[in-house]
């Protein structure tokens, strides 16, 4: 019977041999998670943005513009709504005077990230609903009016 054969090799084994054993069976134990980790393609690690370094020289930039949409009298909106994610601009605003980009960022699989190129015929628009997966999504809407630079930036959860 194989059971007792494994029951006689564990009782020979002193306990040098055991830890050994141990630890070798701890090692390949790891390095079967490693190994896994960096060859299976659902586990993809990639960096949040792909050129980290130079995004870090941007950041007094990206933090002025954030500000300057903090600072405007009525607000820019980002908001989920049945038909999608609505934005929406101030009253005040001219469309045809705006132009910039809305980046939707999917922290679970980057192939679902997009951007949109503002062409606005209102002071709404809305990202359809179908172009939006369950689960959490960053909304990043950089826009430039009459002169200026803004950032807005919304988490959402689908």
């Amino acid at each position: 019977d194989i059971c007792n054969h494994f029951k006689r090799i564990i009782m020979k084994l002193n306990w040098g041999q055991s830890i050994v054993v141990a630890f070798i069976l701890f090692i390949g134990f790891i390095m079967y998670f490693v190994i896994t980790m960096l060859t299976d393609q659902k586990y993809d690690n990639d960096l949040v943005v792909e050129s980290y370094y130079e995004k870090d020289l941007t950041l007094q930039n990206d933090i002025d513009q954030k500000e300057n949409a903090l600072a405007l009298e009525e607000r820019v909106t980002i908001d989920k709504s049945q038909q999608g994610l609505m934005v929406t601009f101030p009253d005040n605003f001219d469309y045809k005077k705006i132009s910039g980009e809305l980046f939707m960022y999917r922290p679970i699989d980057k192939k679902q990230d997009f951007t949109i190129d503002l062409d606005l015929s209102g002071l709404r628009f809305t990202v359809p609903q179908a172009y939006l997966e369950k689960g959490r999504w960053d909304a990043t809407l950089k826009f430039e009016y009459e002169g200026e630079d803004y950032m807005v930036v919304e988490k959402f959860l689908f």
